[in-house]
């Protein structure tokens, strides 16, 4: 198979609707928008979320709680995900990256306890709980906060 020889599958593409293209095609004379009103000139419509001049939904309901737009959203990773390093390696975001142990960097990352390490790394990273620093520092590691 080459470039030039790929179709589409069959029933994937159809012709458009020609639409206003005699009345023998059905859809002649008004196009399929009617007769006359606000939907059938061009440029016609309403907005997204219009009812009718009654007060719309999105201004009925009440508006609730707060969203902090500085907020800091860090990916949190668990100890016990950190075995796959070899020993003395330095765990960096993009190390944890190009291993797949996490998808996205966002922020920054945040070490959990969870679990139990028994590798001797160096840990970078922007935030480690209590329990995580003090478990690696106890396995031979080091913790540095970014």
């Amino acid at each position: 198979m080459k470039l030039n020889e790929l179709r589409p599958a069959e029933g994937a593409k159809f012709e458009p609707n020609r639409k206003g293209r005699g009345t023998g095609t059905g859809n002649g004379k008004t196009a399929g928008r009617g007769h006359k009103g606000q939907k059938a000139r061009s440029g016609g419509g309403v907005r997204p979320g219009f009812e009718g001049g009654q007060m719309p939904l999105y201004r009925r309901l009440p508006k609730r709680g707060f969203n902090n737009i500085f907020a800091k959203e860090y990916v949190e990773v668990d100890l016990s995900k950190l075995n796959v390093f070899d020993n003395d390696t330095v765990v960096t975001k993009e190390l944890l990256k190009s291993s797949g142990v996490i998808k996205k960097s966002k922020d920054g990352i945040v070490v959990l306890g969870n679990g139990e390490i028994n590798k001797k790394l160096t840990v970078k990273a922007a935030r480690f709980t209590k329990t995580a620093a003090a478990k690696i520092e106890a396995a031979g590691g080091k913790v540095e906060v970014v």
